[in-house]
């Protein structure tokens, strides 16, 4: 089967046919019919990582944000059959661990990221394996398609989980969302959509356009201010209720703090990059005499799926909205190339394999 498979850090995909998957005990095999291009897979190809112990080596498949097809089914699977439709969270649980046992599998001791792992081929392929698939796979509700639901197993649920069940949004707060990726501005649809008020934050005119589209409040070009959190102070008369970091760098993880007012709610989505390389200096006092939380956030528990999936087909979420673009696996290398400049507004995903 063909596969985008890193070679080397920092230089293209390259497009290879490879040994088609087949399911171990415990495992289904998915024939992918969309895959999103996330940053996370722009940080994996770049080598990033590796203060964290997850710097990515090369002959991996990425790939982590899959809606596809179960075409085969192995040993001991108990509740999925082929031909059932499917997407797959980034982070595969081992079922067992307590946070798995507590429905948290998204905090597993032994998680394995899907794509960004050898023991875990990704879906830039026309298939790939789930490890223990009653657990991680996730069936597509009726009337929904794959290209829509393609971001659901990284950015959208993650900017859901991350507002929802550790900010604890509610309708008519302020919510700031600093940088408006894929992440960001799925932050800023889910915000709109349940009743809050999003402030977008970035330094482009393209996805400041976008969010307004979303449903972005107010937005701030962060090149035209002189200081972001005093804006979104301003703006918010007295700071926002509930702030994101959605890029995962030191300016903005700062900004978002700042722009909190007493007793407000940071959340931290980004994961840094190597200018950072996982530490970054923090406003504490400010932080100290507004009371505020810092919350981290990664992806989003499957079983808590069902909530959202209410909402989608209650027509309240619409993930197909975030989509940017469709692409090729051959258009693959170019797309994540282009996110080097930021040049990628939405969520690509890759519908041909």
């Amino acid at each position: 089967m063909r596969a985008a498979v890193l070679e080397e850090h920092g230089e293209p995909l390259v497009i290879e046919d490879v040994e088609y998957p087949e399911p171990d005990r415990g495992e289904v095999v998915v024939e992918t019919e969309a895959c999103g291009v996330c940053r996370s897979d722009w940080h994996a190809w770049q080598g990033d990582w590796s203060w964290i112990g997850a710097s990515v080596s090369p002959g991996q498949i990425l790939g982590h944000e899959p809606a596809g097809v179960v075409a085969a089914v192995g040993d001991g699977v108990e509740t999925l059959e082929e031909g059932d439709r499917v997407t797959v969270p980034f982070h595969l649980g081992d079922g067992t661990c307590p946070h798995c046992r507590d429905g948290r599998s998204n905090n597993c001791e032994s998680v394995v990221p899907l794509g960004l792992s050898s023991a875990a081929p990704g879906a830039f392929a026309e298939a790939f394996p789930v490890r223990e698939a009653d657990l991680n796979c996730v069936e597509l509700p009726d009337g929904v398609g794959f290209t829509e639901m393609a971001g659901l197993g990284c950015r959208f649920v993650t900017a859901y989980h991350a507002l929802v069940n550790r900010g604890r949004l509610q309708p008519d707060q302020w919510v700031a969302i600093h940088g408006c990726g894929g992440v960001g501005l799925s932050a800023i649809h889910v915000a709109s959509a349940l009743g809050a008020r999003p402030v977008a934050v970035d330094v482009r005119p393209e996805p400041l356009e976008r969010a307004r589209e979303l449903g972005a409040a107010e937005t701030i070009d962060a090149t035209a201010v002189e200081d972001v959190g005093r804006e979104v102070l301003a703006i918010t008369d007295g700071g926002a209720d509930l702030s994101v970091d959605a890029l995962g760098i030191a300016d903005t993880c700062r900004n978002s703090i700042r722009s909190l007012g007493t007793r407000g709610t940071h959340v931290q989505v980004g994961l840094t990059t190597d200018d950072e390389a996982g530490s970054i200096e923090l406003p504490v006092d400010v932080m100290t005499l507004r009371e505020i939380d810092f919350h981290g956030s990664h992806g989003m528990p499957p079983v808590t799926y069902e909530e959202l999936f209410e909402l989608i087909q209650q027509g309240t979420l619409e993930p197909g909205k975030i989509v940017g673009e469709t692409l090729s696996l051959e258009e693959l290398p170019g797309t994540l190339a282009a996110m080097n400049d930021y040049e990628t507004v939405g969520i690509p995903v890759v519908t041909e394999f």
